[in-house]
């Protein structure tokens, strides 16, 4: 047996959750529940308690109201902004459960990627959800929400079963982020903008 198959499949579910708690928290958790307790998936001790049918329920209700809040123009990004305070803690304390019986050390350091990580998928999912936004038909919020939600039950499949494929592609998005972030910002400032300037023309003031 590869000696290295339990290290990969360590960090794999440890960024894996981390990443997809940054994009639908409630699904990652749920589905994490659900494949645990069905035997689908091993969780580590850590994170006995997504198995627990109170956090499944809870879990549960929240991605329900998240599926139809998150393709509502102008109310998902309420509820990412909403979330930014929610997501990025709660993935840094699953990817540090993911590592299981670990030293202080390595929990800590889990702890901190995984909450980077998770910063990062949701600083790209709203960000992208707000430039969507600015489009009048409300299908790509649904085709984005739907994709959202397909890709953060293959990232916890893959990262389970699959881990170094996961670790692959896991490393395409952090040098896909790098790209992708410093435009998201530049398309915002500039959606910011034109909606200053329609506002300056409604009320009458001069644009700058």
């Amino acid at each position: 047996m590869d000696a290295s198959a339990p290290i990969a499949g360590s960090i794999a579910l440890t960024m894996g959750t981390a990443w997809a708690s940054g994009v639908n928290l409630y699904a990652a958790m749920l589905a994490l529940g659900l494949m645990a307790k069905n035997g689908a998936i091993h969780l580590p001790p850590g994170l006995h308690m997504l198995t627990h049918p109170w956090v499944i329920g809870a879990a549960g209700l929240m991605y329900f109201l998240e599926f139809f809040a998150d393709k509502v123009p102008g109310i998902d990004t309420a509820w990412d902004i909403l979330h930014t305070f929610i997501r990025i803690p709660a993935g840094a304390v699953l990817a540090a459960g993911a590592v299981g019986q670990a030293e202080p050390v390595a929990i800590m350091a889990a702890g901190l990627t995984g909450g980077t990580v998770a910063a990062g998928a949701h600083v790209i999912k709203a960000g992208t959800r707000v430039l969507v936004n600015g489009s009048p038909e409300p299908f790509s919020n649904w085709t984005l929400s739907i994709g959202e939600d397909v890709a953060v039950l293959g990232t916890i499949w893959a990262a389970v079963h699959h881990p170094w494929v996961f670790l692959i592609l896991f490393a395409l998005f952090l040098l896909a982020s790098l790209w992708l972030i410093p435009r998201l910002w530049r398309g915002i400032s500039g959606l910011g903008r034109r909606l200053a300037d329609i506002f300056r023309r409604g009320t009458g003031r001069p644009v700058t």
